[in-house]
């Protein structure tokens, strides 16, 4: 713990930018217009995971299943619209400018296709310092959250041991993927259950955690 990580790989949504509430809403009209209500339990279930993924599961809830293409041709205009809305979770912004300053490689690991960080981003051009990227929707990728296969790309993709890194999460599915590719993974709670430095994963009630964790350890 008191060496610089040799990468840090970011998670997205509920990580770096607040989307996650207004996802949960887009999957929930949706699923009323289907007829069905989902509940905390299912909404905490989606966060993390690959657009097709979170449709399967919505659709597995319904009263009568339907395809995909027809759940997110309810459930996209609505995310789409309130997007623009969503803010940068606090400390982000800084603990991304402090490693792209202090040469740590990053690496954004995200569920969301190439399409929608675009659009997400836009408002926030400080997540351009993040260059290596790995998509929900990476050609190059096997399997989405909770397999490891994300988190071992993007360490691969930056030259790195994933065992070496550290992952920044605030999904079940991020975290066990994370976990799953040997990373040092830190996850962002709220509540947090644990403050013992050496578990693994550390469970955090802000990214500012991390970035007094950074400076501490500068030359």
């Amino acid at each position: 713990m008191s060496t610089l990580p040799a990468a840090c790989l970011f998670d997205l949504d509920g990580l770096l930018l607040d989307t996650e509430p207004l996802h949960s809403r887009g999957w929930s009209e949706a699923a009323a217009h289907f007829g069905a209500e989902l509940g905390n339990d299912q909404l905490l279930q989606l966060k993390g995971r690959r657009r097709l993924d979170c449709a399967a599961l919505v659709s597995s809830w319904l009263p009568r299943p339907v395809e995909a293409d027809a759940l997110l041709a309810v459930q996209q205009p609505i995310v789409r619209a309130l997007l623009p809305q969503a803010k940068a979770i606090p400390c982000a912004q800084l603990l991304v400018e402090y490693c792209d300053a202090r040469g740590i490689p990053m690496a954004l690991v995200t569920s969301s296709s190439l399409e929608a960080v675009t659009f997400k981003a836009e408002p926030h051009p400080w997540l351009k310092r993040i260059h290596e990227r790995v998509y929900g929707d990476d050609p190059e990728l096997k399997a989405g959250k909770p397999d490891p296969a994300p988190f071992r790309l993007a360490a691969s993709r930056l030259g790195m041991d994933p065992r070496r890194c550290w992952a920044l999460e605030d999904s079940q599915a991020g975290t066990e993927a994370a976990l799953a590719a040997g990373c040092r993974v830190w996850v962002l709670n709220e509540q947090p259950t644990s403050h013992d430095q050496n578990k693994n994963p550390r469970q955090i009630n802000s990214l500012g955690v991390v970035l007094d964790l950074l400076l501490s350890t500068a030359d």
